[in-house]
C-alpha cells in the first residue's frame, strides 16, 4: 500500500539545482548550477532526484561506444520526490494525480501521444520522442537527466508512484533495467511451464531471471563470469551455464548481454515454435549471421525490444514492490557518490562487482 501523500507547501522562489554535465569522451564531468521555476510549465512536473544509478548505457556513452550529443546531462535511472506540478499536470499510469510530496519513477521517454507511432501502440518510438539522459544540453531547459538534483518531467512522460517500503536503490533501476525486462517478457508471451534462456547475468539478466521464475518458467542463465552465474542462482535460476554451453530446445531466449555471440547463441537455442527476444544490443556491434532456413523451418519468432511502454514501467514497480525482499535487488547497487564524484562513480561502475553504482545528488 502507498502511504498517504501530504502535499507540500512551498514558496514560489526559483529552485537552485546542480547538474553533473557530461563534456565529451575523455573529459571530466562539470558540475554546474542552474535555476528553474518551482512551479513548472503546463503539463510538466519538477522532481527532486533522491538517487540515480549509473546504467550500462551511460558507460557506453561516456566511453564513446554510443553516439550522444555533447555536452549533455546523462542519467535515466532514478527515483525522486515531486516538488512542483504545472497546470494540467499529468496523472500516474494508474490514473492517480501527480501531486507534490509523491515519490515517483518516470519513463525514459516522453512521447507526443498523437503521431502515427503513438496511435499504433509504439509511443516509445514516437516521431517527436524526447529521451531523458540523452538530450543535448539546453541552457534554457537543462534539467533533462538524472545526474542532477532535479529533473523536469515533460508532458507525455509516464509516471509511477513508488511505495514507501521500496528502498531507493531498488526503485531507481525500475525506469530502465526493470521496465526493459518487463517489456521483453511481455514480448515473449506466457512463460508458465516453459524453458527460458537468459543470455547475460548482469543487471537486466538477473532481473529477468527473477521475473521469469515468478512467472512459472524453468530458467537457465548463461554468463562467462562465475560470480554472475552464482548471482543468477540467488535470483532464482534453475540452472546456470558458461558461455558456449547454451542448451537447445528453448521455448524463449532472452538476449540481454548485448554481445553478438549472445545473440547468435539465443537464435541457435530455439526449439520449434520458439521465440528470441533481443533487448541487449543497444550500442553498435558486429553483425550477427542469421540462418534464415532454420528460422523458417523452425517457425521461430525474433523480436526486438527497445525502450518500453507505460504498462511495463508499472509492472516493474509492482514486481519490485512485491518481491524486493525475496531476491537481493538491493545488493545490485553499490557506492554512494555525490555529483562532484561522478567521474569516480563511472570508473567504479566499470570495475565493481555490483552492476550499478549510486549517485546521491544531495551529498
Amino acid at each position: 500500500m502507498l502511504a498517504g501523500v501530504t502535499p507540500l507547501t512551498l514558496p514560489q522562489d526559483p529552485v537552485l539545482s546542480r547538474c553533473a554535465r557530461w563534456e565529451g569522451v575523455g573529459r571530466p564531468f562539470s558540475v554546474v548550477a542552474v535555476r528553474t521555476p518551482r512551479t513548472p510549465g503546463p503539463g510538466e512536473v519538477l522532481v527532486r532526484v533522491d538517487l540515480a544509478t549509473v546504467c550500462g548505457s551511460d558507460l557506453h556513452t561516456v566511453g564513446g561506444r554510443r553516439p550522444s550529443p555533447v555536452p549533455a546531462l546523462l542519467g535515466h535511472e532514478q527515483v525522486g520526490t515531486v516538488v512542483g506540478v504545472g497546470d494540467g499536470g499529468p496523472r500516474c499510469v494508474d490514473g492517480a494525480p501527480v501531486v507534490t510530496g509523491m515519490r515517483v519513477v518516470w519513463s525514459v521517454t516522453a512521447s507526443c501521444r498523437s503521431c502515427d507511432r503513438c496511435r499504433d501502440g509504439m509511443p516509445q518510438k514516437c516521431r517527436g520522442l524526447r529521451k531523458y539522459g540523452h538530450e543535448p544540453w539546453d541552457e534554457r531547459a537543462p534539467l533533462t537527466g538524472g545526474f542532477a538534483t532535479h529533473c523536469v518531467l515533460l508532458p507525455g512522460t509516464d509516471v509511477v508512484a513508488v511505495p514507501d517500503d521500496v528502498p531507493d536503490v531498488v526503485a531507481s533501476p525500475a525506469s530502465c533495467a526493470t521496465a526493459t525486462v518487463a517489456a521483453a517478457l511481455r514480448a515473449a508471451g506466457p512463460l508458465a511451464g516453459r524453458q527460458v534462456l537468459v543470455a547475460g547475468a548482469g543487471m537486466l539478466g538477473v532481473t529477468a531471471v527473477a521475473m521469469a521464475r515468478e512467472a512459472g518458467a524453468h530458467v537457465i542463465a548463461v554468463d562467462p563470469e562465475p560470480a554472475r552465474r552464482e548471482q543468477a542462482l540467488r535470483f532464482g535460476a534453475s540452472e546456470v551455464r558458461d558461455t558456449g554451453a547454451e542448451p537447445r530446445d528453448i521455448d524463449v531466449a532472452l538476449e540481454l548481454s548485448g554481445r553478438p555471440e549472445g545473440v547468435g547463441a539465443c537464435l541457435d537455442s530455439l526449439a520449434v515454435g520458439g521465440t528470441a527476444v533481443l533487448a541487449g544490443s543497444v550500442s553498435p556491434g558486429d553483425p550477427v549471421p542469421l540462418d534464415a532456413e532454420r528460422v523458417v523451418r523452425g517457425l521461430h519468432t525474433v523480436v526486438g525490444v527497445h525502450n518500453y511502454r507505460a504498462e511495463d514501467l508499472r509492472k516493474a514497480v509492482d514486481f519490485l514492490s512485491a518481491h524486493h525482499r525475496d531476491y537481493p535487488f538491493a545488493e545490485l547497487v553499490g557506492g554512494s557518490y555525490s555529483l562532484d564524484a561522478l567521474d569516480e562513480a563511472v570508473a567504479a561502475a566499470r570495475l565493481a562487482v555490483e552492476p550499478r553504482q549510486a549517485i546521491v545528488p544531495s551529498l
